[in-house]
């Protein structure tokens, strides 16, 4: 590991502790009466005004990208990392435990490494420039074959199948989001600087999510947010796990590469584990902890591609 890189991968590890940490905080706020629509709109607000603040500090008010093509990437941008992915995920949780959707998100280094590959081979200019360079070996190979393996033991976990499969395939759904996202992030925030690029993901998140706000009135009723334990959690996901570690995570992503930095989301659920089982009493089946310690193993696997 680089020396001069190394405090960008405890940046990277830090960032995902805590974002391991609020699949319990978004599975305690749906028990509380919130809608996962209504979950995500609030936290990103709470962060988009957090981050316009730094940024009249900094003085960056810049409103506009370079072209059409960087706006409409932003815009891209903010439905697989924003709306689209935390719509997916926040459903995820009012079907299935914090740590079976934990495991599943987890696979997102593995998909990333395909859409990495298949990028590298299709996309032109700076967008193919700004990936890494990944190797098919037998690592990469062995560890994806793994982590699928794991996936469909957790999947049709008999034990639960018509409980949670909804929550299940909507995980994969998240993955597969932010495995899009993390193509092309770090190559924005490069050319725009993380305040810039995070506030433009906030911004086109939140107009992305009005669509689906209808049903959810009741997520912003005074009854609801006025609970200790919603606008704790609120105010925690908002700033610290949206406004603080967006913007680090994509320093650090823009630092590492789109796959190493990735490649830490395969801890999310290590700490999604320990706190659902201290704050929300969750247990794991035998079958579905064989089968996302296979997601862990295969995915820690697939990191090692670039040693192989």
């Amino acid at each position: 590991m680089s020396s001069n890189k190394f405090a960008y991968h405890l940046l990277a590890l830090a960032v995902v502790a805590v974002w391991g940490v609020t699949f319990v905080c978004t599975k305690t706020l749906i028990g509380a009466g919130m809608d996962p629509a209504g979950i995500f709109a609030i936290r990103f607000a709470l962060a988009y005004v957090g981050i316009w603040l730094l940024c009249l500090a900094k003085k960056e008010t810049r409103l506009m990208s370079d072209s059409w093509k960087d706006e409409v990437m932003f815009l891209f941008l903010g439905i697989t990392g924003g709306s689209f992915y935390f719509l997916t995920e926040n459903t995820a949780l009012a079907y299935a435990q914090a740590s079976n959707v934990a495991f599943l998100v987890c696979v997102a280094p593995v998909f990333t490494a395909i859409f990495t590959l298949i990028g590298r081979k299709f996309l032109k200019g700076r967008f193919a420039d700004g990936l890494e360079d990944v190797k098919v070996r037998f690592p990469l190979l062995a560890g994806t074959l793994l982590a699928l393996a794991g996936m469909a033991m957790v999947l049709f976990d008999g034990s639960k199948f018509e409980l949670s499969l909804n929550g299940d395939l909507l995980s994969i759904g998240a993955a597969l989001c932010w495995a899009l996202y993390s193509m092309f992030m770090g190559q924005m925030t490069k050319d725009y600087g993380a305040l810039m690029a995070t506030r433009k993901v906030f911004f086109y998140g939140l107009l992305t999510i009005i669509p689906f706000l209808s049903g959810s009135m009741d997520s912003f009723s005074p009854a609801v947010l006025s609970q200790p334990v919603v606008y704790l959690n609120l105010l925690f996901l908002g700033l610290i796990a949206s406004l603080a570690c967006f913007v680090a995570w994509n320093v650090a992503m823009s630092k590492l590469g789109n796959v190493t930095s990735t490649n830490y989301v395969y801890l999310n659920p290590v700490f999604t584990l320990i706190t659902a089982a201290i704050i929300l009493g969750e247990r794991m089946t035998p079958v579905a902890l064989i089968g996302s310690a296979a997601i862990l193993a295969g995915v820690i696997l697939a990191g090692q591609r670039q040693r192989g």
